[in-house]
């Protein structure tokens, strides 16, 4: 499960964030100001930064320099100030992604997945393999085993499996699956998630992929 730092000092704002966030999986911890947001940044990990920039005490621009001196945790900024200028210095300073108020919430979740996907892509590129249970990824070669038993997966199924190992005891949407496998300029039809799943299920004769109705698909480490 992904932990994400969401500084942010308006109450309404950050009531939205963290009832759109808790929904989608996520951890969350919350900082309203500059210098509480780096206090936490330094105790504790965290796997993606929302970061306001007109915060009170340290602009969230001064708390983004103290970060990266520091750390390369992925950070998201939200702010009205949407001039080039501050959109460039955001970029200057190493920011991930720039996104200007008033936003939409479909769309800020998606880009959350998309940056996570990248940091968890560039982590994975050091690691030959996840397990769980009975169950073996080598991520560089692109092979599966059940068992010991190779699994015939096509790249979809494989890249499936992987996100759901990297997000174990997360609910990943749909939406969330298909930016994460199939890429975010991919508009045809989120059903298509469903077929790639029931023949997962088939292939890995295991009960592994838990269906949250009407939310969508885990593994969970708990089982």
């Amino acid at each position: 499960m992904a932990k994400i730092l969401i500084v942010e000092d308006e109450a309404d704002i950050q009531e939205l964030l963290k009832n759109y966030l808790n929904e989608a999986g996520y951890e969350l911890a919350m900082a309203g100001d500059g210098v509480e947001a780096l206090n936490l940044a330094a105790k504790d990990h965290y796997d993606l930064i929302l970061l306001d920039v007109m915060l009170p005490k340290i602009d969230g621009f001064g708390v983004l320099e103290v970060i990266r001196r520091e750390s390369e945790v992925p950070v998201i900024m939200l702010t009205a100030l949407d001039g080039e200028e501050f959109q460039i210095r955001g970029y200057d300073l190493q920011v991930d992604e720039y996104v200007t108020k008033p936003f939409s919430m479909p769309v800020l979740l998606r880009k959350i997945a998309a940056v996570l996907r990248r940091t968890s892509s560039s982590y994975t590129e050091k690691e030959e393999y996840l397990i769980y249970k009975d169950l073996k990824l080598d991520l560089q070669g692109y092979h599966a085993w059940m068992n010991e038993r190779e699994l015939d997966l096509t790249q979809k199924e494989f890249e499936l499996l992987r996100e759901f190992l990297l997000n174990l005891g997360r609910v990943l949407t749909r939406g969330q699956l298909l930016d994460l496998v199939w890429g975010m300029d991919y508009f045809g039809e989120e059903r298509i998630v469903d077929t790639h799943i029931k023949n997962l299920r088939k292939k890995l004769q295991a009960d592994y992929i838990e269906t949250i109705r009407g939310v969508g698909y885990r593994i969970d480490k708990i089982h």
